[in-house]
């Protein structure tokens, strides 16, 4: 009798993200990895050449690793893993449409979901996912990665977070390797939190270093930025110290300083004098930062949580603020402690 292969992971959705990942589990070798394209088109020129031309060229894809197009739920049917690689905006309507699945799904998105009236606040993924997909056992994977380097296999560590051991346990055994470390975790608010805002911090990080305001004024702006990302976790039940780690401190910290952050080019494009719709037309690709300022903001408002930075940034894209006036606005607030 014929043994029945292993469960499949799918990774749905081939950006530069979750190409990446795909590479990384395959090249793990723990199960059969499926890298699942919206386009069919693209999907039949990726398993052509073996290489993502069009958002991680460069990068050649292992002989394990298989692409598909096509309905993507068919390919579902002997998967033990499901993850969904693509921009927060679509992650409700996949969530909704796995509802049903017996096995552990999570995705690689980071931000709040654009808030769908003006009473009701955008939402993180884990809370998406009560909304949509309660029965659903969920998590996410996140921290201080760039698809680029977890492509050409240089270390890595992320966080897998999940109120559910079974999928914490699935995450690590299908992504975690010799380069790619991952690390369990069951505080799900603080993780996304984390991936969330760190995203507008590294605009304000940029716009700080495009117009030469030196080192010391970088580190003033991470650290107040930590703080904020803080507040607004622990008004959403996140455990402080998860912001000490890899997807809080450590996320920030690369994608506000590292020139591979597009959300850290937005502002060093907007420094140089472009407007918004130049810097996001030069980059090519999504950065989640100038769709998700507003609605961390708002949740902030909604809360009674103080983010001095985040406002400010939000005024800059809104073009209420010029660069130089963003700046004058963070650095005249009045004198408080440090804790606050």
């Amino acid at each position: 009798m014929t043994a029945a292969p292993p469960p499949r992971t799918l990774v749905l959705g081939a950006g530069a993200w979750g190409t990446a990942l795909a590479i990384g589990a395959a090249r793990h070798g723990a199960a059969r990895v499926t890298l699942w394209a919206r386009d069919a088109g693209q999907a039949r020129d990726i398993q052509a050449r073996r290489e993502n031309t069009r958002y991680l060229p460069g990068h050649a894809l292992p002989d394990t690793l298989d692409v598909a197009g096509g309905d993507a739920r068919a390919l579902t049917a002997d998967a033990g893993l499901v993850i969904i690689a693509t921009p927060m905006a679509a992650l409700r309507e996949w969530l909704t449409a796995l509802a049903a699945l017996p096995v552990p799904v999570a995705w690689l998105c980071k931000g709040f979901e654009r808030a769908r009236a003006a009473d009701q606040p955008g939402l993180l993924g884990h809370e998406i996912a009560a909304e949509v997909a309660p029965t659903l056992h969920t998590g996410v994977l996140s921290g201080p990665s760039f698809a680029q380097e977890v492509a050409r296999g240089q270390p890595t560590a992320l966080v897998a977070a999940s109120a559910h051991a079974g999928v914490r346990d699935a995450l690590v055994a299908a992504f975690h390797g010799p380069t790619l470390r991952v690390y369990a975790n069951d505080d799900v608010a603080g993780v996304e939190v984390g991936g969330a805002v760190k995203n507008v911090l590294a605009i304000a990080t940029g716009l700080c270093d495009g117009l030469g305001l030196g080192l010391n004024a970088r580190a003033a702006l991470i650290t107040r930025g930590l703080a904020e990302i803080t507040r607004l976790g622990v008004a959403l039940g996140a455990r402080p110290e998860t912001f000490m780690g890899l997807s809080g401190l450590g996320d920030l910290v690369l994608t506000a300083t590292g020139d591979l952050s597009r959300n850290r080019q937005i502002g060093l494009l907007l420094a140089r004098g472009q407007t918004l719709a130049q810097a996001v037309a030069s980059l090519g690709h999504v950065a989640e930062g100038v769709y998700s300022a507003q609605t961390v903001a708002q949740r902030a408002r909604l809360l009674g949580v103080d983010m001095p930075i985040t406002e400010a940034v939000v005024a800059l894209l809104e073009g209420r603020l010029q660069p130089a006036q963003a700046v004058v606005e963070l650095m005249g607030r009045d004198p408080k402690r440090e804790s606050a």
